[in-house]
């Protein structure tokens, strides 16, 4: 008989599985739970905006227009009439033919890059990664076992480091976890190099709604329509959506805009998944898109966002200048900040955090390698101003009694 102690020893599988686990992540998502601790860790939306009202109405709706066909099982590939308002949608955007063909839906952009993982990545075989990387794509491709390259934006880089590779992994706008938006002229170039080297890209956009001052600029998947002829869209270009933070991530609605035969081969990997994501939320996300919703409420969202991430930017001016760097974020969810004391580890330093009940995420986890001990990601989308400030003032006195300690 196997007795529970010896079953992870005796199924690697299991075993690995166990050994790939965050546990920082699984950390701060526990906190997430708990009214005596400020968790700037996690890239949550305001609970207290999520318009529940109008997802109420839109799934009287949604049930009342098509039924028992919002109840069934459906088509792999996703509601299709969902289908053909995503295409018509990210057509317009970027100015190019795409069809429903063209289009997978999918629980979030978290099971998008599982599926990536799964039709691309085979063990050892390399991608290409912005630096610091969304820790969700990492844990996604973790038992994928690829091995990571780190991609260099320089308009004038070098387009060998792309070559073997499955594919390029970005995220251009706002990204997490530095909130960075790169430069169209940085885009057009990665994207050349992309096609010298005949690999995927893939665009990852969560936060294209989320834009506080100035506009982000054409995505690759429209610069490429820029340079492509007339006609089916045939890649290289990847492109990843989502209404987690435009509307709520409850619904998780999600998509991947590919040339059809991609879409064929995820799907495929989807079916052994999920076998169907739900026609439901999938047909109430529509009557909410075609009602405008959408439109309706990002402006809400941008406006209490914006004087969050000034709280926050403010708080930290007053407490923890002494100690960090970082820049005003033109969009997103997230603030980067970077130590300015070499003496500062922020692994070593979320740990006295955690004792004064508050929470970030360190830049380790970011870092395939796991080595990033300089920077820390925090989290302004979720808290009110006043929350914020105390959080803040506890993370300045985490890193007094850190600095104490290890002087």
């Amino acid at each position: 008989m196997v007795s529970g102690a010896d079953f992870p020893a005796r199924r690697p599988g299991f075993a690995r599985w166990l050994s790939a686990s965050n546990d920082i992540t699984q950390q701060f998502l526990a906190i997430g739970g708990r009214p005596d601790f400020i968790s700037m860790a996690g890239g949550l939306p305001a609970a207290e905006l999520y318009p529940a009202a109008a997802i109420a109405e839109a799934a009287q709706k949604a049930l009342a227009r098509w039924g028992a066909t919002a109840l069934e099982y459906g088509p792999v590939e996703g509601f299709p009439a969902l289908r053909q308002f995503i295409a018509e949608r990210v057509g317009r955007q970027a100015g190019r033919s795409i069809g429903p063909e063209n289009v997978l839906l999918t629980v979030g952009a978290m099971q998008a890059l599982d599926l990536i993982g799964k039709v691309l990545i085979d063990p050892g075989d390399p991608i290409v990664v912005q630096f610091p990387t969304y820790v969700g794509a990492l844990d996604a491709w973790r038992m994928r076992a690829p091995s990571y390259r780190l991609l260099d934006w320089s308009p004038d880089a070098d387009s060998q480091a792309l070559r073997g590779a499955q594919f390029v992994y970005t995220v251009p706008n706002y990204s997490n976890p530095t909130g960075v938006l790169v430069p169209t002229a940085a885009r057009q170039a990665l994207l050349e190099r992309v096609l010298a080297a005949g690999t995927w890209l893939i665009e990852d956009d969560p936060y294209l709604p989320l834009q506080y001052s100035g506009a982000a600029g054409p995505s690759i998947l429209e610069l490429h329509g820029r340079m492509a002829p007339e006609g089916p869209y045939d890649g290289p270009v990847i492109y990843l959506g989502t209404l987690s933070k435009s509307i709520v991530p409850g619904l998780r609605v999600g998509w991947v805009i590919a040339p059809s035969a991609m879409i064929q081969a995820l799907a495929i990997a989807k079916q052994s998944s999920d076998l169907s994501s739900s026609m439901l939320t999938q047909a109430i996300a529509l009557e909410l898109l075609e009602s405008g919703h959408e439109e309706q409420h990002v402006p809400t969202i941008i406006r209490h966002y914006t004087e969050r991430r000034d709280a926050l930017c403010a708080a930290a001016r007053s407490e923890l200048a002494e100690w960090f760097d970082w820049e005003i974020p033109p969009g997103g969810m997230f603030v980067w900040m970077r130590r300015r004391d070499p003496a500062i580890d922020t692994d070593a330093l979320y740990q006295y955090a955690l004792r004064e009940k508050v929470a970030f995420v360190p830049g380790s986890v970011f870092d395939p390698a796991g080595k990033l001990t300089s920077a820390m990601r925090v989290n302004f989308s979720r808290n009110a101003p006043s929350v914020l400030q105390e959080g803040v003032a506890r993370l300045a006195a985490a890193t007094r009694h850190y600095l104490r300690k290890n002087s």
